[in-house]
């Protein structure tokens, strides 16, 4: 690759350093929180598949993974296909709505009723309110300054919809729900359509949010 190459899709030295380390600390939050959990729940009789099911069922890890795996890519070689998927400002547009939500959802309407310990701790900081920040700085750096369509708001809404149907399906199968305003076995099924029609609009409202900020970003990048 050239060195004009790579200086721009490097803006800066520093912009390379924030992405090498957000990419680190993503990944390492990601590994401590699994490092931890697993032998959590097999203590109490969980099979390691069964762990795994139950890490993977969070969005929080499926978000933090979004975003790992998009930051990572932007380290690859610009020819490859991942590279050219998740350099796309689409999808790493949706990636920041996703793991933002998450931030906002945490620290408004979780953080008082979890109160972990210790490296569990360390771990919900990080996964719920490092990270995000640092995709965020990331996305503002690498994501292309393009005009994003506005229908495009609706179509990441199929991610937290399917999440929402599996969570459903899963929790009347198993009576476990991830989060507490989703626990239809508490709240019941009408209840759960207002919470979910409300984090519905959410998503769209900062979906929509994030794309006028592209647009304004993009005409300041032409000016």
């Amino acid at each position: 690759m050239s060195q004009a190459s790579e200086q721009h899709r490097y803006p800066s030295t520093l912009s390379f350093i924030v992405l090498f380390l957000s990419v680190i600390v993503i990944w390492l939050s990601l590994i401590l929180q699994f490092y931890i959990s697993i032998p959590a729940y097999m203590k109490n009789g969980w099979s390691l598949v069964g762990v795994l099911v139950q890490l993977f069922s969070f969005f929080t890890i499926q978000s933090n993974l979004l975003a790992g795996l998009g930051l990572s890519a932007l380290l690859l070689n610009r020819s490859t296909t991942v590279y050219k998927f998740f350099s796309r400002g689409y999808v790493l547009t949706g990636i920041v709505l996703y793991i933002t939500v998450v931030g906002l959802v945490y620290n408004i309407i979780l953080r008082s009723l979890w109160h972990p310990e210790d490296l569990f701790k360390v771990a919900d900081e990080l996964l719920h309110s490092i990270n995000p920040i640092l995709f965020f700085v990331c996305w503002l750096i690498f994501s292309p300054k393009e005009k994003l369509k506005w229908a495009q708001s609706l179509n990441w809404l199929w991610f937290p919809f399917l999440y929402l149907i599996y969570t459903l399906i899963r929790g009347a199968a198993t009576n476990f729900y991830p989060y507490p305003f989703i626990d239809a076995g508490k709240l019941g099924y009408f209840t759960i359509a207002i919470n979910s029609l409300v984090l519905l609009v959410v998503f769209l409202a900062l979906g929509l949010l994030l794309i006028l900020l592209t647009r304004a970003l993009s005409k300041q990048n032409k000016a």
